[in-house]
């Protein structure tokens, strides 16, 4: 006899956490009656832009939104002293304001952090940075995504100042505050921030028209102390510590793909994108996709296209986008140029440098610059790349060492996510897709506002997506929450 749906859900939680088996963001316990009455499966936590450490945005877990239900979605508008052109995170069952709620929390380009029930829409705290005043309403933003600790009871977030800060998730209160730049006005945090092993991962890169002096690197922070570990510069790689940008003869290098630093789970190894700069494959690494031991200590592979130099000329990031971790040792990476290049990342080990070598290039969905982060779902045994771009989205199934195509449409998007066997691309033309994940067939629209790299996660019967652009420089915005009747 099978056991029972809760009891199942419950035993793959207490497995997960032994160890046996991964689920990430699973906590322990019996199903849950949904919104509504609905049954839905054991809570599961949406921690960081992508779902997990590997940037897949593709949860293996149920998350209570099927093709038959989603139509059904009511939305609610949260109004929030902010714009949050990023994604949220999601926390269940947490304490907060002396209560146990379920919670979105967002961080606006302008720093704010802000708990928000996602039962009701109600703002239950707001942490201001002390120097809001000084950058609110003007260029310098943040468009980083934060990341919840595994304790449950902390959270990370960006700000303007170049700072990150560890917040109590019960009150939004500081425990530490930690720069990663020396040059905030030059230096942008504005991809996503990860965690693995105890340690927060972040990157910067540049504002709007690369103003130098700037240079991207990755930052690696002690989680409790918020001890900055360990820097690695994209250019003056030699230096391992932050620089003071003009100290550096080189500028530009900016790390700012939607997903950050991307960690491949099996190695601890962190993978990063460059933009345009000089590349001498000895201490410069402009336009190159780059492996790092965990503490960004060490390089442990690299890769730049034979035409660096003309890419680094005609302003055409390699990384608008971050690599995407395939599984087999299979990375692909996007760029401003239109195409995804296919790479067997074992022919790119080590520090020497290489170029070229790809072991396939394809188009993005329609030909263009692609900044958003791909979404990689595994299903039936099948490994599928599912990405959008301003004209289109795509999919392709792994197959052989190579993409196979899979569908497309002309459809534009912002970075996918798969949860449920649909996708969920938002058009920052506003509305949120629905595809079956597997044919590409749509499945509905659901109605929102405009916006500009904003994208969803969907969590325990539950959608929640920021709407508004970053480059409107507005201290006001929309949190969008769907919620089953």
């Amino acid at each position: 006899m099978s056991s029972p749906p809760a009891l199942r859900a419950g035993l793959v939680c207490v497995l997960a956490l032994l160890g046996v088996a991964a689920a990430p963001g699973c906590r322990p316990g019996a199903a849950s009656s949904g919104l509504g009455g609905r049954p839905v499966a054991s809570p599961h936590d949406w921690t960081r832009f992508g779902w997990d450490a590997a940037r897949s945005s593709a949860p293996s877990v149920d998350m209570a939104i099927t093709a038959a239900n989603v139509d059904s979605l009511v939305r609610q508008q949260v109004s929030l002293d902010g714009t949050v052109d990023a994604s949220a995170i999601y926390l269940h069952g947490v304490t907060v304001q002396g209560k146990t709620r379920d919670v979105f929390f967002v961080t606006t380009t302008y720093g704010k952090t802000i708990a928000v029930d996602a039962d009701s829409g109600t703002v239950l705290w707001e942490f201001t940075p002390s120097s809001y005043a000084a950058w609110a309403g003007t260029y310098q933003i943040t468009t980083a995504t934060p990341v919840a600790d595994p304790d449950r009871a902390h959270l990370y977030a960006a700000a303007p100042d170049g700072a990150i800060r560890k917040l109590a998730v019960a009150d939004g209160s500081v425990v530490w505050t930690t720069p990663i730049t020396l040059l905030p006005a030059r230096e942008k945090i504005a991809a996503s921030l990860n965690w693995w092993h105890g340690r927060v991962i972040a990157t910067t890169g540049g504002y709007i028209g690369d103003q130098p002096p700037y240079q991207g690197h990755v930052a690696v922070l002690d989680a409790a102390s918020g001890t900055l570990l360990h820097v690695w510069n994209a250019l003056c790689s030699d230096t391992l510590r932050l620089l003071v940008p003009s100290g550096c003869a080189q500028s530009d290098a900016a790390i700012w793909g939607r997903a950050g630093a991307v960690v491949d789970t099996a190695t601890g190894d962190l993978f990063v994108a460059t933009g345009n700069a000089t590349w001498d494959g000895v201490t410069s690494w402009g336009d190159a996709a780059v492996s790092l031991d965990s503490l960004a200590t060490t390089m442990t592979g690299n890769y730049t296209p034979t035409n660096t130099a003309t890419l680094n000329d005609q302003d055409l990031d390699v990384g608008s986008t971050s690599p995407v971790l395939l599984g087999g040792g299979l990375v692909a990476q996007g760029g401003k140029d239109g195409h995804i290049r296919l790479l067997d990342w074992a022919a790119f080990a080590g520090t020497t440098a290489h170029q070229g070598g790809e072991a396939q290039t394809v188009s993005t969905p329609s030909g263009t610059d692609l900044f958003t982060a791909p979404a990689v779902w595994r299903s039936g045994g099948t490994t599928s790349l599912i990405a959008a771009d301003n004209g289109g989205t795509e999919a392709w199934t792994v197959s052989g060492g190579q993409l196979v195509p899979a569908w497309k449409n002309g459809n534009g998007g912002t970075s996918p996510v798969v949860v449920d066997g649909m996708a969920f691309v938002y058009d920052p033309g506003g509305g949120l897709r629905v595809y079956d994940a597997a044919s590409g067939t749509a499945i509905t629209t659901l109605a929102c506002g405009s916006g500009h790299w904003n994208s969803p996660i969907v969590a325990d019967g539950r959608i929640a997506l920021p709407t508004g652009n970053a480059n409107a420089h507005q201290t006001s915005g929309v949190l969008n929450i769907w919620r089953l009747p």
